[in-house]
């Protein structure tokens, strides 16, 4: 099964693009993160981004790093994490889910170990931040040979020969991060986002994912007439936050935001 690849082909042939919410698992605590992703999905989300808690989330800014903390408070480990997407796949065999990290907590479970585990729990890509291609041949065979696409990130400042070989050992979906910075940071100009996809197209056939900067429905709207894919993070998350200490809010808040995105998305 390639949930992945059937969910952009059928997007593609409503005409649509895809959108796709990141939330950190265990945030604010692991009790709401599977009640969470269900209401992502009814609001329509088309693919999950699950974020692993990690100590040093180097890529990602405060509203991020935040949420990576309250989850670590309450022991969201990456074994933990699985089990929550085991949990999810009970009642949802559709929906692509990714799940979005760093690269230590995968090696100290093993790059096989973690593969299989996994594959087992009903996962559908795996973006780790902080490995390059170069440096990811094993992680790559690992996840291969049980049919999860690994995710890579291009940057606007990436070579078009860079480009070439990020996108050589891709599958699923690329993403394009569309600001220079973290996670949460810049402002996004749409029509110099379109420009920095064209050498990427050029490089594969893979749907492009544009993320980072992504805050409202016009943001989102935007990007979709550009990209195969919104995805948005720190809105949401930072939507989390305010509400950690009232979670049974959490999914409906989340969920009406995703509403309005896809609303204007079309």
């Amino acid at each position: 099964m390639n949930r992945i690849r059937d969910r952009f082909a059928a997007l593609k042939a409503q005409g649509r693009s895809a959108l796709i919410p990141f939330v950190t698992a265990g945030d604010p605590n692991p009790g709401v993160t599977v009640p969470l992703m269900h209401a992502m999905v009814g609001a329509g989300a088309d693919i999950i981004e699950l974020g692993v808690p990690f100590s040093d989330p180097m890529a990602d800014g405060p509203v991020i790093q935040r949420a990576s903390e309250r989850a670590l408070e309450h022991h969201t480990s990456l074994s933990r994490v699985l089990k929550m997407v085991d949990e999810f796949r009970e009642q949802d065999q559709d929906t692509p889910l990714v799940l979005m990290g760093y690269l230590n907590p995968i090696e100290v479970m093993g790059y096989a170990a973690f593969a299989e585990s996994a594959a087992r729990a009903g996962v559908d890509g795996v973006l780790t931040v902080d490995i390059p291609p170069e440096e990811a041949a094993e992680l790559l065979d690992c996840l291969h040979r049980v049919e999860i696409a690994p995710i890579f990130l291009i940057a606007p400042t990436t070579t078009e020969a860079r480009i070439r070989k990020i996108c050589n050992v891709a599958s699923g979906f690329v993403y394009y991060v569309s600001v220079k910075g973290i996670t949460g940071a810049g402002n996004l100009d749409v029509a110099e986002v379109a420009s920095k996809l064209e050498p990427i197209r050029k490089a594969t056939k893979l749907p492009v994912g544009v993320g980072f900067g992504i805050k409202d429905a016009e943001t989102a709207a935007a990007i979709s007439e550009v990209a195969d894919a919104v995805v948005v993070g720190s809105a949401l998350v930072s939507r989390v936050e305010a509400l950690m200490n009232e979670p049974a809010l959490i999914p409906e808040e989340i969920a009406g935001v995703l509403s309005a995105m896809r609303d204007a998305m079309g």
